[in-house]
């Protein structure tokens, strides 16, 4: 008899949205809630989740941001909450600054909303 034991880090896109002007660009955007957690499977079924993190991301410009456990809690059980600048730690910058959206892959600049980079052909 053997057993088929898995550890994986997952992502959960929670039911969220609420609408912002954004610190960052200055862009009315959105906030995106996502979590983070290792989960415990057992053929292939998931038995034990911990190690969860809360993360806000606008849809502006991808600020991202760590969300207060206790309010992303409550978001995750369906609770209608309203997301506050102290519910927040930022922790990347997004890809407008000053009017200007910039490539992560080559670092053109541009004050275009273009999907994709003029100068590389990346993702912005």
């Amino acid at each position: 008899m053997f057993f088929m034991l898995g550890i994986n880090d997952a992502r959960k896109n929670l039911n969220f949205s609420q609408t912002i002007i954004c610190d960052s660009c200055g862009r009315y955007g959105n906030y995106q809630v996502f979590m983070t957690y290792t989960v415990l499977s057992l053929f292939f079924i998931p038995c034990f989740k911990w190690n969860r993190h809360y993360y806000v991301q606008t849809s502006c410009c991808n600020t991202l941001y760590e969300l207060d456990p206790e309010v992303g809690r409550a978001i995750e059980h369906g609770a209608e909450v309203e997301i506050l600048p102290e519910h927040l730690y930022r922790l990347n910058q997004g890809q407008y600054t000053n009017g200007y959206k910039r490539c992560n892959n080559c670092g053109y600049e541009t004050a275009e909303d273009f999907e994709y980079c003029p100068k590389c052909g990346s993702r912005f």
